[in-house]
């Protein structure tokens, strides 16, 4: 047996399509009832719509257009700023070589930047090659003056051993 006989009116499909069924009804009141609240309220802030933008022409700082705004409204704003006039006169190749020689700039201001960065980079790679040929210098003169006294010890250790033999032949004892 799958279900428990005590239970049986709370596993029924009829119940739980009326659960859903009653679920469903509240949040189509739900969202009828807002819509409805929405429509007839005189509440400003309730509802959604654009409000009035001021153009402000004086000021250097330009502010993205907000959704819904017209290019109407601003031709008449920027009308008396002759700087804004002269911007606005300009056609589409005179914008595009001022952007290019723009760009050229930048890329001639990194070249150069990029131009010391490897002339530095030089300076200091050739210091350290300086550097170390000096230290293999040093390591040569280093590594011929240990042969040179190894071979002075082993020539000296050879006498000291001659010396001692004559010393033996001649009667002396080591203690």
């Amino acid at each position: 047996m799958a279900y428990p006989s005590g239970n049986k009116w709370f596993c029924s499909p009829g119940i739980f399509r009326l659960v859903l069924f009653l679920a469903g009804l509240c949040l189509f009141g739900y969202t009828v009832r807002r819509q409805l609240f929405r429509h007839y309220s005189g509440d400003s802030s309730v509802r959604f719509s654009c409000p009035v933008c001021q153009c402000d022409c004086s000021s250097e700082n330009t502010i993205p257009l907000p959704l819904g705004i017209s290019s109407g409204t601003l031709e008449e704003c920027g009308k008396d700023n002759p700087e804004v006039n002269e911007e606005m006169k300009k056609d589409v190749i005179t914008l595009l070589t001022e952007e290019i020689s723009l760009q050229k700039s930048v890329i001639d201001d990194n070249l150069a930047h990029t131009r010391a960065l490897i002339m530095d980079a030089r300076k200091t790679s050739s210091h350290f090659q300086k550097e170390a040929e000096k230290c293999n210098i040093g390591m040569q003169t280093c590594e011929e003056a240990r042969e040179k006294a190894e071979a002075e010890l082993t020539e000296e250790r050879k006498l000291s051993s001659l010396w001692e033999i004559r010393a033996r032949k001649k009667g002396w004892q080591d203690r």
